[in-house]
């Protein structure tokens, strides 16, 4: 019997490389341990400078599956330019939704919930929080994240200002923003380092910023991200058991073998897609891309990514949430959802 074909478009070189090549090793070690390489043989095609032309050479190959790129750019470029069904483990934006896009299984939570749980937070420590600026390019993932985070606030009665910035000029607007209860940062991780260095702390009570969710983005910091709020797709430590596929202890050991570091969100969610994919097949019983279309449509499972269940309109992913995580102490701890929190938020 041949082995199944597995295409991934992603980036390998470029600016998203280091997680575009996570997202590549997790799903190739879920290959190699878990699927068994006699079952799927995966190749990788590097979506930099050109994602179209990474899809074409995949197409060429006539995969049995299409495994989409991480980024919000790349994964809205393949999956505008094929008619396949793209797994998208990697694209967290609303913009890949039905009826625009019939085509794809979405995996991640959409950017615009990503500020959603702090606010909730911020609000729920102290309900006289009343204001909040975003400060943010207006554009692409950095204003989506903003548009979700501003109507998150005024859903709960916070007045909200906005201040857009052209990408490399990102503390010039934060100088002449106005002051509030919240300060909300979204751009580059480029961008946001120099907006939390050239804040003053003083003006606000919280400070959310994308990059914050994420150990590595700000590291240059040190000390400076205590207090710092931000969205994280994946938290081993409040991660559940998961119904299908390995579990976090399993994959944690084993992509530290395989690459010597800790995994990172990019690559639980490429491994998520992978194994909802594998799940789909499992119960459909063919490789048919309608039939399993259909069959995540109607699934409703936990991996050790999270909840995977698809809004039945949008196709949206609306099972799994982002946790809001809080630089406390030197460590990212969760404090949003309550029932998840490993502490309590703290105010500056």
């Amino acid at each position: 019997m041949k082995p199944i074909r597995a295409a991934m478009v992603t980036p390998l070189t470029g600016p998203l490389a280091m997680y575009g090549r996570v997202a590549g090793e997790a799903v190739r070690l879920w290959v190699d341990e878990v699927a068994e390489p006699e079952s799927v043989a995966l190749t990788l095609y590097d979506t930099h400078p050109d994602p179209v032309s990474a899809l074409r050479q995949a197409e060429a190959s006539r995969p049995d599956v299409l495994f989409g790129p991480y980024g919000r750019g790349p994964a809205l470029a393949v999956a505008r330019a094929t008619s396949r069904l793209m797994w998208n483990g990697g694209g967290a934006t609303a913009r890949l939704a039905a009826p625009e896009f019939e085509n794809v299984v979405n995996i991640p939570a959409p950017a615009a919930s990503y500020f959603q749980g702090g606010l909730a937070a911020i609000r729920d420590a102290d309900p006289q929080v009343a204001s909040m600026v975003a400060i943010h390019t207006g554009k692409g993932f950095s204003g989506e994240v903003a548009g979700g985070a501003v109507s998150a606030a005024r859903e709960i009665g916070v007045t909200c200002a906005e201040a857009l910035f052209q990408p490399g000029r990102a503390s010039e607007s934060l100088a002449r923003a106005p002051s509030a209860d919240v300060l909300a940062l979204v751009g580059s991780f480029e961008d946001e380092l120099e907006m939390v260095r050239a804040a003053n702390r003083r003006r606000w009570r919280a400070v959310l910023s994308v990059g914050a969710g994420v150990d590595e983005v700000l590291e240059a910091l040190g000390d400076g991200r205590e207090g710092l709020l931000g969205p994280a797709q994946w938290m081993p430590r409040a991660a559940f058991g998961p119904d299908v596929g390995p579990d976090v202890e399993w994959f944690i050991n084993s992509y530290q073998r395989r690459c010597g570091a800790l995994p990172p969100y990019p690559a639980v969610q490429a491994l998520a897609a992978a194994v909802i994919w594998w799940e789909c097949v499992r119960v459909a019983g063919t490789l048919e891309e309608s039939a399993l279309l259909a069959q995540a449509r109607r699934l409703d499972v936990r991996t050790l990514y999270g909840v995977f269940r698809l809004d039945p309109v949008s196709g949206l992913q609306v099972g799994h949430r982002v946790v809001t995580v809080q630089w406390q102490d030197g460590f990212r701890r969760v404090v949003w959802p309550p029932h998840r929190a490993e502490a309590s938020l703290r105010l500056l």
